[in-house]
Formats: structure tokens, C-alpha cells, sequence
């Protein structure tokens, strides 16, 4: 998957896309934003680079570059904006969703299914999760994300799974490192025994569950 446009202006990719300067020239591309340490920052005319230097691991602190990005996202109005790291699976997505969250409106559920929607090869690190629903409460004063804690047992009921899914951590215990976020369509506080609807975006299936609260 070469190149995934999030909005009219805004595109994804690994780090081969942004080398090829007719694909960049297609798409109008004004400004690259490289998440990578070392890989090459093109010198395409008119097309202006900029390097964020972050490792996809989870103790990166890429929340440090989530509002430098966003600003620069939004303030290039002179074409379109390619942001990539490696493959586009972790750094990348995760400074588009921050993008969106801050000039978009979105709450993060809304920018990750946005961004799944036109990249479904996404794999978030937990690392840059945690910073995300940090970067989100900061923005909105509270998260539409919950964590699911680290040795969860197996998928909830119905037919996906064989029983029911440990609850998600209440919010004030958002800071444990997460294994992957539930994202509730429905308020965080639910009476008991209700079944509710949540999409868990899971670090391999990314497939909806039914969860027994």
C-alpha cells in the first residue's frame, strides 16, 4: 500500500512513496513530514521536508512533536501533505490522528477510524497509544478510548470469542501501559450485566467485539 489519502490534502505512506517525485507531483505534495531517524529527506522542487526524529518504540516521546506537526499540517496551504515513517504503520498514523484531533475536531475514536478506514495495515505502538489518549484528554478533557489492560482474557461473547473479556481499566487508570485500545460508542459508565457495542482495535485483528459488562 503505496500512498492512503485521509482527506483531500493529507496522505500516508512509507518511506518509498515519498522518494518518487511524479507520484509526489500527482498528488501535490508541498510539504513531507518524515518520522524517521535516517531515511532520506527527498529534494523534490517546491516540496519542503520536515524530520521528526522518533523510533517506533513505545518510550519514544512522539507526543512531544504532536502539536509542531499539526501546525505545520494546517498552515501548509499551499498543496497537499504527505506525512510517513518507515512503513505508515505506527509513527505516521499516530501524527495524523493528532492532526485531526487538533484542527479537525475529531476525538481520537473518530481520527483512528478515519485513518484505519483509508490504511487498514495500521498498527499503532502502545507507547504512542498512551500518548495519544494524553494528547486527547488535554484537548477535550477526557478520552472516547479505553485501554485494554496487558493479559486480558479471550474475546468477548457471542460468536468471536468463548467468553467474557476482562472489563477495561476506568479512565483514572488510563496510564497503564496498554496492550490495545476499546473504543465505547456508548458513555464510559454503564450500569452492570448491560451488553454494550465496542470496536476493539486490537494490535492484529482490529475486528469488533461484543463485550458483558
Amino acid at each position: 500500500m503505496a500512498l492512503s489519502q485521509v482527506t483531500p490534502s493529507l496522505f500516508l505512506s512509507g518511506a518509498d512513496a515519498p522518494l518518487n517525485g511524479a507520484l509526489m507531483s500527482q498528488k501535490g505534495i508541498t510539504l513531507i513530514v518524515n518520522a524517521t531517524l535516517s531515511h532520506a529527506l527527498p529534494a523534490h522542487p517546491g516540496v519542503e521536508c520536515l524530520r521528526v526524529p522518533v523510533c517506533d518504540l513505545p518510550c519514544q516521546p512522539l507526543g512531544l512533536h504532536f502539536d509542531r506537526v499539526a501546525e505545520r499540517i494546517h498552515g501548509n496551504r499551499a498543496g497537499g501533505t504527505l506525512v510517513h515513517c518507515a512503513a505508515g504503520r505506527s509513527r505516521s498514523p499516530a501524527l495524523v490522528m493528532a492532526y485531526l484531533m487538533r484542527f479537525r475536531g475529531a476525538t481520537l475514536r473518530q481520527a483512528h477510524r478515519r485513518v484505519l478506514e483509508s490504511r487498514p495495515c495500521i498498527r499503532i505502538n502502545a507507547g504512542f497509544w498512551e500518548q495519544l489518549l494524553q494528547y486527547e484528554r488535554r484537548l477535550y478533557g477526557r478520552n472516547t478510548v479505553r485501554v485494554e489492560p496487558e493479559g486480558a482474557g479471550p474475546l468477548g461473547a457471542g460468536p468471536l470469542g468463548a467468553g467474557p473479556r476482562r472489563a477495561a481499566p476506568p479512565s483514572s487508570q488510563l496510564t497503564s501501559v496498554p496492550r490495545s485500545p476499546v473504543m465505547s460508542r456508548t458513555p464510559l459508565m454503564m450500569s452492570p450485566h448491560k451488553l454494550i457495542r465496542e470496536s476493539a482495535v486490537s494490535s492484529k485483528t482490529n475486528r469488533t467485539i461484543y463485550k458483558q459488562l
